[in-house]
């Protein structure tokens, strides 16, 4: 069965940094699109970063460019995502998904596979 599992979240201030990682089994990991996605209180859920399974290409919302950085080790099955600087409005549950590549890895694809979340809390 497939399993996304995310760890690394936290309490942090602003201005720090913090690593988020995804556990991911049950699927061909390195033939999905994965991403980061996020979603504060009350608030629509965003596409943070994605990072493609052929080339690793990524993209970032406008946002946290230049700040965080996502990765994947395909041989571990796993994904995940350096963020510095944090601000307050990153603050947000962030989830893990995954998209077979038969669908085009961006960060306003519909993800087939989802996480239950790490709260990341910047104040």
């Amino acid at each position: 069965h497939v399993q996304l599992v995310e760890s690394g979240g936290g309490s942090v201030q602003a201005g720090g940094p913090l690593r988020l990682s995804c556990a991911a089994s049950g699927f061909a990991y390195s033939s999905y699109c994965m991403g980061w996605f996020r979603q504060p209180p009350g608030k629509e859920r965003e596409g943070v970063a994605v990072i493609d399974s052929d080339d690793g290409s990524t993209d970032y919302t406008d946002s946290v460019k230049g700040r965080f950085t996502i990765s994947r080790d395909n041989a571990k099955n796993s994904l995940t995502l350096q963020m510095t600087d944090l601000k307050p409005e990153d603050t947000a549950m962030y989830y893990c998904a995954a998209l077979s590549a038969d669908g085009r890895c961006g960060l306003r694809s519909v993800f087939q596979f989802w996480g239950q979340g790490t709260q990341v809390t910047v104040s």
